[in-house]
């Protein structure tokens, strides 16, 4: 048994003695193999099934091997192609690997070498397909973030990113965490003619020092204990396409100018090695640090600075973003949800300092905890539902389950009382009344039981104290 897998193989040859003899070679060695006397005869056979290998003599009658590599290539046609002659010229191999040939052999050779081209022609194209159904499943995994906004702070970035995408320069992101500096990224690649290549991300905070190095630059087999292999680093892995750094200002001093260096002439050395390795990259920094005053500390190199600041978008965060929280939140919500008039109130009169990742966390809560698909403010995260307290606006819930609104302009005007303190005594009074009956308590409050066990773990309330009428 052969200590590989089988391949599908179509020996496309005009001379018929050869294309037996090769067959049978082949066949013993355990491979599967169909015939084909000419192109013609081939392009009907390839167009009905997938074959790993077509062996193609480059002199066939009718269509040759050249224009048989044509029709291949405009019909999409996925097989590796070894391509046989007898003339030993360099303008015919290079004319076959144009137009797709996977290799070239010349006749006379053995067989035994033709079977061995066959096996690494039949590798490439398994690693092929591979990468392409990895790169299909990440792009079905990974949900198509984009960035939302009418405001002009937000319209301000969107004419940015447009002029910025189609060159090549370094590009500094700046903004409060949460704001979408990777979405910034990711909006500047699919603008760039770099689209469709790699697109590497890091996060100097998540690592240690070391690490981030070994990770950016690559390591040589025992560079470091650990080092167990050769490894490449993300500027190669990136090569070609765009690397994203994340948190550039936590940046060890001693990786700066390596950083610098690769800005400069795009060159680098992995740990451990004294060999330089050219890299073609575009670099998107971001930082939620306010890079000039690093560099007034001496914590970050001023020409470092000036290298990666080179193109800069500042982003704004969400509290100067107007109502583009309710732009993003109703694109969470979708046409199934509803988001009730207080809700809406509190989601505006917060502050939101962990900016859209927070929004986007209180949302995904508040969805989890929300009955019948409608978004109350007391699905939301405490923090966001007290905001109206602070703002001076309260809702007071009825008996009919309508809402008692208490407006004051500013919080002198508000009463002694704290109104969140109002609203505990109104629900404690609804429970006496209704003798501790939950269900029944929620009916007269309007409001659906689980909403009211929300409020009692929110309030504090303790049950015992309801349990009897007054």
């Amino acid at each position: 048994m052969p200590d590989f897998s089988p391949i599908d193989l179509l020996f496309v040859e005009d001379d018929e003695d050869f294309r037996s003899m090769a067959s049978q070679y082949i066949t013993r060695k355990g491979h599967h193999v169909s015939q084909s006397p000419n192109g013609q005869d081939a392009l009907v056979q390839l167009q009905r099934r997938r074959f790993d290998v077509a062996i193609l003599d480059m002199n066939l009658p009718g269509i040759t091997g050249l224009e048989l590599l044509d029709r291949l290539r405009e019909q999409q046609i996925e097989t590796e192609v070894i391509v046989l002659t007898g003339q030993a010229t360099v303008e015919n191999a290079v004319e076959a690997m144009k137009r797709g040939a996977s290799d070239y052999l010349t006749k006379p050779f053995p067989l035994a070498e033709l079977e061995q081209r066959c096996l690494m022609a039949a590798q490439r194209g398994q690693l092929r397909r591979e990468n392409e159904q990895l790169r299909e499943l990440l792009q079905r995994e990974q949900p198509a973030s984009r960035m939302l906004g009418e405001s002009p702070a937000m319209e301000d970035v969107f004419h940015l990113i447009s002029r910025i995408a189609p060159t090549d320069k370094a590009v500094l992101i700046e903004g409060e965490s949460g704001t979408g500096k990777e979405l910034v990224a990711r909006a500047i690649l699919e603008q760039s003619h770099r689209c469709g290549r790699p697109f590497v991300t890091i996060n100097c905070a998540a690592l240690p020092e070391s690490l981030v190095e070994s990770e950016l630059f690559g390591h040589e087999k025992g560079a470091f204990t650990g080092a167990a292999s050769r490894k490449q680093g993300l500027f190669e892995v990136a090569h070609g396409g765009t690397l994203f750094i994340d948190e550039i200002g936590e940046l060890a001093p001693t990786l700066q100018p390596k950083m610098l260096r690769i800005l400069e002439d795009g060159v680098l050395r992995r740990v451990g090695s004294h060999q330089e390795r050219r890299v073609n990259v575009r670099i998107i920094a971001a930082t939620n640090r306010d890079l000039k005053t690093e560099v007034e500390a001496g914590r970050f190199r001023e020409d470092l600075y000036y290298r990666l600041n080179v193109m800069s978008i500042m982003l704004p965060p969400l509290r100067e973003r107007g109502d583009d929280v309710l732009l993003i939140v109703q694109n969470m919500l979708g046409t199934e949800w509803e988001l009730d008039e207080e809700a809406r109130a509190a989601i505006l009169a917060y502050h939101w300092p962990g900016n859209v990742r927070q929004l986007i966390n209180a949302i995904d809560r508040a969805m989890v905890l929300a009955d019948d698909k409608v978004l109350t403010i007391d699905d939301l995260p405490r923090e966001v539902a007290e905001s109206l307290n602070s703002n001076g606006t309260w809702s007071a819930p009825t008996g009919s389950g309508d809402s008692a609104s208490v407006s004051f302009q500013s919080k002198a005007e508000m009463p002694a009382d704290d109104l969140a303190s109002i609203e505990r005594a109104h629900i404690v009074a609804v429970l006496r009344k209704e003798a501790g009956n939950k269900a029944r308590a929620a009916r007269a409050l309007g409001i659906h039981r689980r909403k009211l066990y929300r409020l009692i773990e929110r309030f504090q309330i303790d049950l015992d104290l309801t349990a009897s009428p007054q």
